[in-house]
C-alpha cells in the first residue's frame, strides 16, 4: 500500500509539474487527485522539494535505461550512422516518455530558483552515460580516419549544441519541417567533422 501511494503521488506530481510550474503547484492539488489529505503527505515526502527532486531523478532513470537500449541499437552501425542514429533518437524526445520529455524541458528553461543548481548537477551526472558513449563513437571514428582529429571534448561539446538546437527546433516547426531541417544540418555538420579524402 505505502509503496502504491508514493507511486500515486509522483504520478500526479509528474502530471502537474509537467502542465505548470514549480510555484503553481501546491501540494493541496497533489494531494487532491491522489484522493488522500495533504499531511498524508508528508508521511512519503518531507516537502515539496523533495517530491519534486524524487520525480526528476525518475526522469533522469528513465533517461539513462533509454541510453542503455540506444547503446545496443547501435551495434554493427558505421561512425556516421551511429552518431545519425543517436541525434535523432535523442532530440526527438531526449530519451523519454512523452510526459517526463514535457516536464524536463519545463524543468531546465523554467527551473525553480531554490532547485536551480541541484537541479544542473544531477542533470550533469546524468548525461555522463551518453557521454561516454559519444567519446567513444568519436575516439573509434578518429582511430578508424572517418573523422578529422580533433578534440573528443570539442567534438562531443559540438555534437550536444547540435542536439539541443534541434530539440528546441520541433516546438518552433511543423513535423516535416523539422525533418527536412534536421537532415540538412546533420548533412552540413558531418562534412565539417568527417576526415576530406579528397586532398
Amino acid at each position: 500500500m505505502f509503496v502504491m501511494t508514493v507511486h500515486k503521488i509522483k504520478a500526479s506530481a509528474l502530471r502537474l509539474f509537467s502542465q505548470n510550474s514549480y510555484d503553481a503547484v501546491p501540494l493541496s492539488e497533489i494531494a487532491k487527485e491522489v484522493g488522500i489529505k495533504t499531511p498524508s503527505l508528508y508521511a512519503h515526502f518531507k516537502s515539496k522539494e523533495e517530491l519534486f527532486l524524487a520525480v526528476y531523478d525518475d526522469c533522469l532513470a528513465e533517461h539513462a535505461s533509454r541510453v542503455r537500449q540506444l547503446t545496443e541499437k547501435l551495434t554493427g552501425l558505421d561512425t556516421e550512422q551511429k552518431l545519425r542514429t543517436i541525434l535523432h533518437d535523442v532530440c526527438r524526445t531526449y530519451l523519454l516518455s512523452e510526459e517526463y520529455s514535457t516536464f524536463l524541458k519545463r524543468t531546465m528553461l523554467f527551473p525553480p530558483n531554490s532547485l536551480q543548481e541541484v537541479l544542473r548537477d544531477r542533470f550533469a551526472a546524468s548525461e555522463e552515460q551518453l557521454t561516454r558513449l559519444l567519446q567513444k563513437v568519436f575516439e573509434e571514428g578518429m582511430v578508424s580516419g572517418v573523422l578529422r582529429r580533433e578534440r573528443s571534448e570539442d567534438l562531443i561539446a559540438s555534437f550536444y549544441c547540435l542536439l539541443d538546437g534541434s530539440f528546441l527546433q520541433q516546438f518552433y516547426y511543423r513535423p516535416d519541417d523539422w525533418e527536412h531541417r534536421l537532415t540538412a544540418v546533420w548533412g552540413i555538420y558531418w562534412k565539417g567533422i568527417s576526415e576530406d579524402r579528397t586532398s
